[in-house]
């Protein structure tokens, strides 16, 4: 069975948006007693509460005077949010995930609807206990529903994102086409080789384009009073801006990752640490505007839809101090160096044009290692499971005879 994920807009009612503020309010209250009771029965006695004994907490809290108002939320609501609970629990102790934190009201808010969701038609969604929601199905839901998650975003929006199963799986990863390199950057977005030309996209740079109007609206949040219906809907106008620029630059980042896997099987990035790269304040906003990570991410779930695959070399390779022609390396290459010349050969090289050539060729010569032969436009490729790799050759380490041919840009 393959898994789909569909997010529709959802347009409830006053007294349905009451009730969905109600829902999450008991969901993020059942989360935060859930997880203080976690740690208070770890201090006590060394080990953990499982999902089974929170979950038989929750009939006795309803009982009792105080915290009635929590059979006003659907039963299964608060059994999902014991289950992400102990899922976040669990991947802190194997070490996946930082440890647990409490939920706010401050940040987006959501619920789980495991099941008993229906679609009633294109326009509508019939929850439990809420009742029927209109709804803009934008396409077709035509597998089993597994669950549904209903959010509201800090502008105010409600969204309900479906996961549901159809027949049939993912095709099988092939890697017999073309394959690309990417040098990520900040002035052009993406650099592509694809071993006979070069391509460069710009880099929108959204938020900057959006600054000017986000200090405006903070400043004027920042003169309202606390509490007041002023500073409320201040505080909305504000969610707004940050909502359109996140929905720009996702837009960006789907086009162009559709067409790159659309006319590729393969594509070699680099396994950026992103988290380190933006303590650097000087550059913290331009790469956090950039979003790579979230551009790797759209890769990777689109090749393997499509049968491809994603290849990503060490962050430590040499991409840019390295000749694509002669493989010889520099010793040092400064950021403001755009452009330079090989003391050994001569050619005079783009620097994010001669990185993005190097980066294929890596991708490949990574394949050759396993022994498994490579093409100039591409080949069979099988690198590890795990999205970090561990190689960190030199590449004048590589014969010239094992490069393909073309690759001199």
């Amino acid at each position: 069975m393959l898994r789909k994920v569909v997010k529709v807009r959802l347009y409830p009612t006053n007294e349905q948006c009451k009730h969905l503020a109600q829902s999450f309010g008991c969901a993020r209250w059942w989360s935060n007693y859930a997880l203080n009771k976690s740690i208070e029965v770890y201090q006590e006695t060394g080990k953990g509460v499982g999902q089974s004994a929170l979950n038989a907490l929750l009939p006795k809290l309803k009982k009792q005077e105080e915290y009635k108002w929590l059979s006003d939320c659907y039963s299964q609501v608060l059994q999902a949010t014991t289950l992400k609970l102990t899922t976040a629990y669990k991947n802190f102790f194997e070490k996946k995930a930082r440890f647990p934190k409490s939920k706010s009201k401050r940040h987006k808010q959501s619920v789980h609807y495991p099941q008993n969701v229906e679609i009633i038609s294109n326009t509508e969604l019939k929850f439990p206990k809420l009742g029927v929601v209109k709804a803009k199905l934008h396409r077709p839901i035509d597998g089993n529903i597994k669950t549904v998650m209903v959010s509201q975003d800090p502008s105010g929006k409600y969204f309900a994102a479906i996961l549901f199963e159809v027949e049939g799986e993912n095709p099988e990863i092939s890697t017999s086409g073309k394959i690309s390199g990417i040098d990520l950057g900040l002035k052009h977005f993406a650099i592509v080789s694809d071993g006979a030309k070069v391509s460069k996209f710009e880099n929108p740079k959204y938020f900057v384009k959006h600054q000017c109007n986000l200090k405006r609206k903070q400043q004027s949040l920042s003169r309202k009073k606390d509490g007041s219906n002023s500073r409320k809907k201040a505080k909305k106008l504000v969610a707004n801006v940050h909502e359109r620029v996140a929905n720009c630059r996702q837009d960006f980042l789907h086009k162009l990752s559709a067409k790159l896997v659309n006319e590729n099987q393969v594509v070699v990035v680099e396994s950026l640490h992103v988290k380190g790269m933006v303590r650097n304040h000087c550059l913290a906003k331009a790469i956090s505007d950039a979003s790579w990570g979230m551009f790797v991410n759209f890769l990777s779930y689109k090749l393997e839809r499509n049968g491809g695959k994603l290849v990503e070399i060490d962050r430590w390779f040499p991409s840019s101090k390295t000749c694509s022609v002669c493989l010889h390396q520099v010793s040092e290459m400064p950021l403001d160096v755009r452009e330079w010349t090989c003391s050994h050969c001569g050619t005079h090289h783009d620097r994010d044009g001669n990185a993005a050539i190097n980066i294929r060729n890596e991708g490949i010569r990574m394949v050759k290692t396993d022994g498994t032969a490579v093409s100039a436009v591409g080949g069979k490729v099988s690198p590890k499971v795990e999205r970090k790799s561990n190689l960190r050759y030199s590449p004048t380490k590589i014969e010239a005879h094992d490069l393909p041919k073309g690759n001199a840009g």
